[in-house]
């Protein structure tokens, strides 16, 4: 294999290799001074980035492992659901619609991480976590806008981990998807389809934390009249860590 084939098979991992590689050969070249640096830089650099390159690739297959996780656990729900003798109405369509998302996204996922794909979890305890979730179609729609509000936030907190990424573009496609999904389900719900403050609405509270936040490098309810703090935490949607993530999703699956 040549070298060029080497270099074209990182730059699938890491599509900035290219520009990482020229600038380690030319720092390099400029500290040494003299053109049997050029060659002794190649090497050099091309290990530099290698590593780099493949550091990223192992931090990627992680984010997107943690989403295919929860990918998981939201199309477990949706199909429990749906098979369950729970009472839509005329509301079904729109769950099964939001199944086949959910389906969509574990297929894309799963494709993407080929072999390091982790393995569904063997069990999901959403009625031990959640009773009477797949027979009270008002607590399944409860538990629904928490899934989704989480998985909404939970792709926002992972996101920079995937910059200058390719998979970062399809990460943000989900991403939007899920957020339609928890407005539709506010919706149905006859609440606002936007997040206010850290008002769980009878979710679980850790769902909402941090959500009043009112300052975005600025305190924003500082910036003009009518700024109020509800106005603000619904102007701006937050985050939630992995480790958050986890303290939420964790009792519900069993691996």
């Amino acid at each position: 294999m040549n070298i060029f084939q080497i270099f074209s098979d990182i730059e699938k991992i890491d599509g900035d290799a290219t520009e990482r590689l020229s600038f380690y050969s030319r720092r390099y070249f400029l500290r040494k001074g003299t053109k049997a640096a050029t060659a002794a830089a190649l090497p050099l650099a091309l290990a530099s980035v290698t590593q780099e390159a493949f550091a990223q690739s192992t931090e990627v297959q992680e984010v997107l492992n943690f989403a295919l996780t929860l990918e998981y656990l939201e199309d477990e729900f949706y199909k429990k659901a749906l098979g369950s003798s729970l009472s839509f109405g005329g509301d079904r369509p729109v769950f099964e619609q939001i199944s086949k998302h959910e389906d969509a996204h574990v297929k894309l996922l799963k494709s993407a991480l080929s072999s390091a794909a982790v393995a569904k979890p063997s069990m999901f305890k959403f009625e031990e976590v959640f009773p009477g979730v797949f027979s009270d179609y008002q607590t399944f729609l409860i538990v629904s806008q928490a899934f989704e509000d989480t998985g909404v936030r939970a792709y926002k907190g992972q996101a920079p981990k995937l910059y200058k990424q390719a998979v970062l573009t399809t990460a943000l496609q989900i991403h939007a998807v899920e957020a339609r999904h928890a407005a539709e389900v506010r919706r149905i719900r006859e609440g606002r389809v936007w997040i206010t403050k850290n008002e769980p609405d009878g979710a679980p509270a850790a769902v909402y934390a941090g959500e009043e936040n009112v300052v975005q490098k600025v305190d924003v309810t500082k910036l003009g009249p009518g700024f109020s703090d509800i106005v603000v935490s619904e102007a701006f949607d937050e985050p939630l860590t992995k480790e958050q993530v986890l303290a939420i999703v964790s009792p519900l699956i069993v691996m």
